[in-house]
C-alpha cells in the first residue's frame, strides 16, 4: 500500500478507512472490531478515521475498547472535533452548532485520548469550518497541542480555501491537510478551486465519501454505472473499486476515506490501489458524472 507523507512527523496509508457507521454494526464486539482493523492491516491499511461525534459520541469509545498496546503501534488515528449536536454527552444542547474555542478544543482532545485509550492523536481536524471562529484562539490552542505531544499534526475538514488561510495565518504549525467531500457524484472540488488550492500548496486532501454515500451503486445511474460496471468486470474487483481508483488516480494525491462494517468488502478496500486508469478512461467517467462530453 502506498503512502502519503503529510510532514516530518506524519505519514498515513493511501487508503482510510472510516469508522463513522462502527456503532452502527449489530455486532461491536472487541473481536469484531479488531477483526476489522487486522483486515486493514492486511491490506497496508493503517490509518483510521474518526471524529468524536461518530456514533453519537461512542465510536470512538468503541474503537478504544478493541484497542491494544500492539494495535496501537500499527494505525495512525485521525479524529476531529467542534461539533456539538444534542445527542450522547451534549444531549443537553438547544442546538446542533459548531465550537472552536480553546476551552472546547482541548476538553473534546481530552475526551478523545479517554475514551479510544491512547496517549496521543496522530491527526486532529476542525470537523467543520465555525461561523464564529477566533482564528487567534483556535490557532493557538491547535499550536499547543501539537507542543504538548498530544496530538502529532493537525488539518481541517470541509474547509475552502479561504477558512483555511484563516486559520492558518495565526498558527505556527503547519496545517497539513483538508478532508472535504470528493467522489465521482461530487466532483466539483476538480474546477471550484479546492483541490487546485491545496495541490498548490502541495497538501494531499482526504476525500469523505468517495463513493457518494452508496448513490454509485444504484443502476438508476445508468451511463455511469455501466462505464463503472465494464471496467470492474474487466478487472475482476467490484465498482466500488474503481469509483475509489478515479480518485486515486488524480495527481493531487487523495486519500480516499472508506467506511464499511462488511469485513468481506473490507478485506476488498485495497483492490482499487491494484487498478490503473489511464486518461481516457477517465475522462470516459468524468463524462458520465457530467452527464455531458467536457467543453
Amino acid at each position: 500500500m502506498d503512502r502519503v507523507k503529510l510532514n516530518d512527523a506524519l505519514e498515513l496509508s493511501r487508503l482510510v478507512y472510516g469508522m463513522w457507521r462502527l456503532g452502527d454494526d449489530a455486532d461491536t464486539s472487541v473481536d469484531h472490531i479488531r477483526n476489522k482493523i487486522s483486515a486493514c492491516l492486511d491490506q497496508g491499511i493503517t490509518t483510521m478515521d474518526q471524529a468524536d461525534i461518530y456514533g453519537g459520541y461512542e465510536a470512538e469509545e468503541i474503537m478504544g475498547s478493541a484497542l491494544t498496546s500492539e494495535l496501537r503501534n500499527q494505525i495512525e488515528i485521525v479524529t476531529k472535533c467542534d461539533i456539538v449536536a444534542p445527542v450522547g454527552r451534549y444531549s443537553d444542547a438547544k442546538v446542533k452548532y459548531y465550537d472552536t474555542s480553546r476551552a472546547h478544543i482541548m476538553s473534546s482532545v481530552d475526551h478523545s485520548l479517554r475514551l479510544m485509550k491512547i496517549d496521543h492523536i496522530d491527526l486532529l481536524l476542525i470537523h467543520r469550518p465555525d461561523p464564529l471562529m477566533d482564528a487567534c484562539e483556535t490557532g493557538a490552542a491547535l499550536d499547543d497541542l501539537v507542543s504538548s505531544g498530544k496530538v502529532r499534526a493537525v488539518g481541517v475538514s470541509n474547509f475552502r480555501p479561504w477558512d483555511w488561510e484563516l486559520l492558518q495565518a495565526s498558527m505556527k504549525t503547519e496545517l497539513v491537510t483538508n478532508q472535504i467531500e470528493i467522489s465521482l457524484l461530487h466532483h466539483e472540488p476538480l474546477t471550484n478551486g479546492d483541490i487546485a488550492f491545496h495541490q498548490k500548496n502541495g497538501q494531499p486532501l482526504m476525500a469523505w465519501s468517495p463513493l457518494g454515500g452508496g448513490a454509485l451503486f444504484d443502476t438508476k445511474l445508468s451511463g455511469l454505472h455501466g462505464a463503472l460496471q465494464k471496467i470492474a468486470t474487466d478487472q475482476n474487483v467490484d465498482i466500488a473499486a474503481v469509483a475509489v481508483a478515479w480518485l486515486l488516480a488524480h495527481p493531487s494525491r487523495i486519500l480516499p476515506v472508506l467506511g464499511t462494517n462488511n469485513l468481506d468488502r473490507i478485506a476488498r478496500i485495497g483492490d482499487a490501489a491494484q487498478i490503473q486508469i489511464d486518461r481516457e478512461t477517465w475522462f470516459d467517467l468524468y463524462t458520465h458524472a457530467l452527464g455531458h462530453e467536457v467543453a
